[in-house]
């Protein structure tokens, strides 16, 4: 006897489900999530499937981790793949394997493809952790959403339309003062600047930039709001890659770390300290063509540090100039004539006035008009030098699709030292009689 109400609730529920489902998601996202499940466990696929399409995500997504494996699964499978990839970058990773292992291969393929977005992309970057609130809410009920969502400290929340779509935002501060009984509706404040998912992140620094944001919100190509990037978030991704940078750049390898193994460092080091031997070879060797110069005029083997070591203070200067460029997105390759000419410009002006400071050095060391034209002479050539290669080796390997930071500084020192010594010591050999 006691089946048969339960049987005509579960057909009330039914029919209440599919005739209102708009209405039905409103009053299952006021319920405990493990309630909703329960609920939600009771009926067919296609009826669960019509009220979680009007379901917020992050309300979503916590029921659909009290469901039984069976409907999660089913769940996963038939809502539309980007609905189920943002609930899944919502959970633990653990447990989205866990859902993943329990679905087909194919599709858990597709999601896994989805939720992997590409490295410098505003996907990757976001938080999908948001809280979405609704319009029509109000400001009791919001507050009552976070007070059991406990959501991360931020200025602001995103509302969304009954299809997830972004509608507006909403100041902390508004929402603490505002009137309990007030829609959220008349607290509502325009998106100032919104991004989709796979926008490139040198599009997302601009945002930020231009609108002075704390938070930007990540869309799909629906509007359907994913997550929502934060400044701190995003400029500690940002100082990671840099750091990764600066180790890549002298040859260290990027997952070497301070407490690292002496063996596993070793290993990882060796082969780009043999290749930086080969390059110093190649800078004897050119030193080694002017022999018979410097056994003429012994002052020229005290003057080539100089010159080498200035043109690479230049190039290097050049080079972390263009890598924080590459890395914070504020050139692209498509800039490489711009930067190329202005780092050859620096060099030069930069090579006139050292090259000034230095010749009265040298003629007040040498007492030789001669060395000191040398030697300023080459210090122009080699800063110039220095700033082109310092600007086009980033670009270059950026270009080529390989890491721009990849022991660049090993290149740049080759080619500011074979560029040094030959400048100098070949202005040498052709002046040679007036030293």
């Amino acid at each position: 006897m006691s089946a048969i109400p339960s049987t005509a609730v579960q057909a009330l529920n039914q029919r209440y489900l599919l005739d209102y489902p708009h209405e039905a998601a409103l009053r299952i996202e006021t319920m405990p999530s493990d309630e909703a499940a329960v609920l939600l466990a009771e009926q067919p696929l296609h009826v669960v499937l019509a009220v979680w399409h009007y379901l917020v995500d992050d309300v979503a997504v916590h029921i659909l981790k009290h469901c039984a494996d069976d409907l999660a699964r089913r769940l996963v499978v038939e809502l539309e793949p980007m609905r189920s990839a943002a609930m899944l970058s919502r959970i633990e990773t653990g447990e989205r394997e866990r859902l993943l292992s329990i679905i087909d291969k194919e599709v858990a393929l597709e999601l896994r493809g989805l939720l992997n977005y590409p490295q410098d992309s505003a996907g990757a970057s976001m938080d999908p952790r948001f809280v979405a609130l609704r319009r029509d809410m109000t400001v009791e009920d919001a507050e009552a959403r976070l007070r059991t969502r406990k959501p991360r400290a931020t200025r602001e929340f995103f509302l969304v339309d009954d299809e997830g779509r972004l509608d507006g935002r909403i100041e902390i501060q508004d929402l603490l003062v505002a009137d309990p009984h007030v829609p959220l509706n008349n607290l509502a404040r325009p998106i100032i600047a919104v991004v989709q998912d796979v926008t490139p992140r040198e599009e997302v620094v601009e945002k930020f930039e231009q609108f002075k944001l704390a938070n930007l919100p990540v869309v799909d190509f629906s509007g359907r709001v994913l997550g929502v990037i934060h400044q701190e978030g995003l400029v500690s991704a940002m100082q990671q890659e840099t750091s990764l940078d600066i180790q890549t750049m002298v040859g260290a390898s990027r997952h070497e770390r301070a407490l690292s193994p002496i063996g596993f460092s070793v290993k990882q080091r060796l082969p780009w300290l043999n290749i930086n031997l080969a390059t110093a070879f190649l800078a004897a060797a050119v030193v080694g063509l002017f022999e018979n110069t410097i056994a003429q005029v012994t002052a020229l083997a005290v003057l080539m540090p100089i010159v080498a070591g200035q043109s690479g203070n230049a190039g290097a200067q050049a080079l972390a100039v263009t890598m924080r460029g590459l890395v914070l997105r504020e050139i692209a390759t498509r800039h490489a004539l711009r930067v190329l000419f202005k780092e050859i410009a620096v060099g030069f002006f930069n090579g006139l006035a050292i090259a000034l400071v230095t010749a009265i050095g040298v003629f007040l060391w040498s007492r030789s008009t001669g060395l000191a034209v040398v030697i300023a002479s080459s210090m122009v050539l080699s800063m110039i030098a220095a700033g082109f290669a310092g600007a086009v080796i980033p670009i270059t390997l950026q270009r080529l699709g390989q890491d721009p930071a990849q022991s660049s500084s090993i290149v740049l020192t080759t080619v500011t030292d074979v560029v040094g010594f030959m400048s100098f010591l070949g202005i040498a050999t052709l002046l040679i009689k007036f030293l």
